[in-house]
């Protein structure tokens, strides 16, 4: 099925937790004014081992203080692209263990909403929420496919903002993530501050609590807004990419039309095909 963009979706923002307005150059980036800055290095480039690399430290075992990003969404069908980053101290780890913080993977949605919001009001400098809607997120993943770019680039240019907007608030040289891609994703896509700190990129980053407070944060704007959007549509958007969700979107096709469905689903995903058969 060929989906065709309205015009209305150029108008699309990114939203976050601080109401982050992005800067010209972000803008100008994501608007392709300035593509060159978003192509990914070569490969065979030498890394810059200042910046980036894994320490040989268990995630969990890295010392304090550091940044932890996340991201939620990203298998959904239905909703916005959300990335987190959590930054987090001594004392903090403390707070966050004891409230029951680990990988949002291990948690149930009710579990996420609680501890989501025990973090939000103790630690409510200490982290930056970017959520890009599914309009926005259709049209910049075009945007990127027909810059040869693939998905990564729009998840580091997520990750690459919560680690900016933490870093406003919070002096920190160390920041975690986990490793979806390139490590050198992320790093293309850091401004000033973000340069100037040691990037560790590692499977399973979750085990680290920054990297778990992240998830959970990012799990709750996603399932916040997944509830809006299943207001907006009459009801209830399935999560995943599942049956029920292949019948969900065949209702919002045939009720709401092609266009309609750009406001609820990210449609690259191979579900889009499934709705017209």
């Amino acid at each position: 099925m060929k989906v065709t963009y309205p015009k209305s979706a150029t108008t699309a923002k990114i939203k976050s937790e601080s109401a982050f307005k992005y800067n010209k150059n972000y803008s100008d980036e994501m608007n392709g004014k300035k593509t060159a800055k978003m192509t990914v290095e070569k490969t065979n480039e030498k890394k810059d081992t200042s910046r980036t690399g894994n320490t040989g430290i268990p995630p969990e075992n890295l010392p304090f203080p550091l940044i932890g990003t996340d991201e939620s969404g990203k298998g959904d069908y239905f909703g916005p692209l959300v990335a987190a980053g959590m930054y987090v101290d001594e004392n903090t780890a403390v707070f966050l263990k004891k409230i029951g913080v680990k990988d949002s993977k291990l948690l149930t949605d009710k579990e996420i909403l609680v501890i989501a919001k025990k973090i939000k009001e103790k630690c409510h400098n200490y982290y930056s929420v970017i959520e890009i809607s599914p309009e926005r997120y259709n049209r910049l993943y075009e945007q990127f496919r027909s810059e040869n770019k693939n998905l990564n680039t729009l998840l580091a240019w997520a990750h690459a903002k919560a680690i900016e907007e933490v870093l406003s608030k919070k002096e920190c040289r160390t920041v975690i993530s986990d490793k979806f891609g390139n490590e050198r994703y992320i790093l293309s896509k850091l401004q000033e501050r973000g340069r100037k700190v040691n990037l560790i990129q590692v499977t399973k980053a979750e085990r680290n609590i920054a990297v778990a407070a992240a998830s959970i944060l990012a799990r709750d704007r996603f399932l916040e807004k997944l509830e809006k959007l299943s207001k907006n549509a009459g009801f209830t958007l399935p999560k995943g990419a599942s049956d029920s969700v292949i019948f969900a979107g065949k209702r919002i096709l045939k009720e709401k039309g092609e266009k309609g469905l750009l406001e609820f689903a990210k449609v690259h995903f191979k579900t889009t095909k499934e709705l017209t058969k």
